[in-house]
């Protein structure tokens, strides 16, 4: 499916659970028609139980409301929480659940990392926040710092028309040999309140997202301001922004200081010596984790999404961004990214890169391509196709006792 640039929307962003969530609560609880929801992690906290409710509601007034949710990061949800939703009439799916061996969950490859929700085909919310308490700011030390946006307008129709037929199909994932990528769209004529829609799948957009983050880099011409939270991308990806840097343009990336996972931040210090002594500005946020996958080039171009700049989100996962072309956007999530750099992070400086020794250069070398290629590799060996488990509705007393989810089969609707 290719996207197009569309022009005539209105993008807001919403910044943490503190904003999201009760925007969306607000237009769920207005939908009529449809509300069509895809995310990674669904737990069965506060914020999971308010979706929960506003789900029923809609439900209950005659809404048609489909959810899908990924096996791995959803897969201690009760069977009550999902039953509630089943019995009020929603259609729950999980994406390629699989069970536990020895206690270990063995589907953590090819994971459904989106965060889409489509109401009425009209509204759209993408980003990095899934429905979490972590993304509330009384979560405590841990909570995350993270951004979405909320699209109306013409580019919607292409984010409900994708959704929809991700409901109703499988990932249909081919061998290395047998994948034909597919060019990103191009805008040809930059505006105003222009949008496109880009995913990653594991078939013909399998680089769309990378792609347009390099000729992003290429193009800069004055400043480029990159916040991601788990931040080891390719080789290509990093010269260019050591080009860009260069070429003069004020290049920051600001990465997690105080990680959800320590190995984050192993990974990131890796590549200081690389770019750091070339011009590139890093900081390290340092309030809580950063969970944000955002960008900003100038005065008109950003991205909100899904996908980190990781060997996952690159090489394996499923994900979802929206490119924006709009100057009042940019302005204001570059605002928003540079006050983070004032108020709450830690400027890396040559003092704090490690020194470069023979066998540091070695190490990084053979760490850096291991991690960067691991999941490619993953990638080209035969595997499953990953499957969509309908979650039936619970049974009446008296009824025989059926399984708790079946494969679903049904094809693509438009």
């Amino acid at each position: 499916m290719n996207m197009e640039w569309r022009d005539g929307n209105r993008i807001k962003l919403l910044e943490n659970g503190e904003q999201f969530f009760p925007v969306l609560y607000e237009r769920i609880g207005k939908a009529t028609k449809e509300v069509l929801l895809e995310t990674f992690i669904l737990f069965e906290d506060k914020v999971g139980k308010a979706l929960q409710e506003n789900l029923i509601a809609a439900a209950g007034r005659g809404v048609r409301v489909e959810i899908m949710v990924d096996g791995y990061g959803s897969a201690d949800l009760s069977d009550g929480y999902v039953g509630a939703l089943t019995a009020a009439g929603v259609r729950f799916r999980y994406y390629d659940p699989r069970p536990a061996f020895m206690g270990m969950r063995t589907n953590m490859f090819r994971r459904l990392h989106r965060k889409i929700v489509v109401v009425d085909g009209l509204i759209a919310f993408i980003g990095g926040i899934n429905f979490s308490a972590e993304h509330l700011g009384d979560y405590g030390p841990q909570a995350k710092q993270d951004y979405a946006v909320e699209v109306e307008g013409p580019v919607v129709e292409d984010i409900h028309r994708f959704t929809l037929q991700a409901l109703y199909s499988e990932d249909h994932h081919r061998s290395w040999w047998g994948r034909r990528s597919r060019l990103p769209a191009h805008n040809r004529q930059p505006g105003e309140a222009q949008a496109l829609f880009v995913y990653r799948d594991n078939d013909e957009h399998d680089t769309d997202i990378e792609r347009h983050y390099l000729e992003m880099l290429r193009s800069a011409k004055r400043e480029v301001i990159i916040a991601n939270a788990y931040f080891f991308p390719g080789y290509r990806l990093l010269r260019e922004m050591r080009n860009a840097a260069r070429r003069g343009v004020r290049v920051v990336l600001i990465v997690q200081g105080e990680p959800d996972m320590p190995i984050v931040k192993v990974g990131a210090r890796m590549l200081y010596n690389y770019l750091v002594p070339e011009g590139v500005k890093i900081y390290e946020y340092c309030r809580r984790p950063l969970h944000g996958k955002v960008a900003v080039k100038d005065d008109s171009w950003a991205t909100v999404g899904s996908s980190n700049l990781d060997p996952l989100s690159l090489a394996l996962n499923l994900e979802a961004n929206v490119v924006i072309h709009d100057s009042a956007f940019t302005r204001q999530l570059r605002d928003n990214l540079n006050g983070l750099i004032e108020r709450d992070c830690l400027l890396i400086d040559e003092s704090h890169v490690p020194r470069q020794t023979y066998w540091h250069l070695a190490k990084t070398v053979v760490v850096f391509h291991f991690l960067r290629h691991f999941p490619a590799w993953i990638g080209w060996l035969p595997a499953h196709t990953p499957k969509l488990s309908l979650v039936a509705p619970p049974v009446q007393p008296e009824m025989e006792t059926q399984d708790r989810a079946e494969p679903e089969n049904e094809g693509a609707k438009s």
